[in-house]
């Protein structure tokens, strides 16, 4: 594996830069969420999904506690606490030879916190939609 893509990755979960998490997805990659029952493919709903799941579960509890690497991918294993509900579980991350993500997947436990979880994302993209919404239709101004 390139640690390069994890190296990446880690930086991108210090910093919060949304244009490196867009740099360094695969333009077909593939996000598999714990709760949305079939992979949701792309580029554009991965940064979706990531960039959601960051605001919603990286904040100050975030950490990883664990590490396990393979030639193309690594397993990390993370906690926090959100709302007095201890969670646990695993980002499963697959790179390209550039270092890309080409593959996410997350899992995620106990049932307590996959519900949790559930509610808070489907809270953070329902916002982040609206705001897309809202900026579409603004009306352009002239120059």
């Amino acid at each position: 594996m390139t640690t390069t893509g994890l190296d990446k990755w880690y930086a991108y979960m210090k910093s919060h830069d949304r244009a490196a998490l867009w740099d360094l997805l695969h333009p077909d990659a593939v996000f598999e969420s714990p709760v949305v029952h079939t992979p949701q493919r792309g580029r554009d709903i991965t940064f979706k999904y990531l960039s959601s799941a960051e605001k919603v579960l990286g904040g100050p509890g975030f950490t990883y506690r664990g590490e396990w690497r393979s030639d193309n991918g690594a397993v990390l294993e993370f906690e926090n606490d959100i709302e007095g509900i201890k969670i646990n579980g695993v980002d499963i991350i697959t790179f390209d030879a550039e270092g890309r993500i080409t593959h996410f997947k997350v899992m995620v436990r106990p049932l307590k916190a996959v519900n949790l979880l559930h509610r808070l994302m489907g809270e953070e993209l329902t916002r982040r939609a609206g705001e897309a919404s809202a900026a579409k239709s603004q009306p352009k101004s002239q120059s």
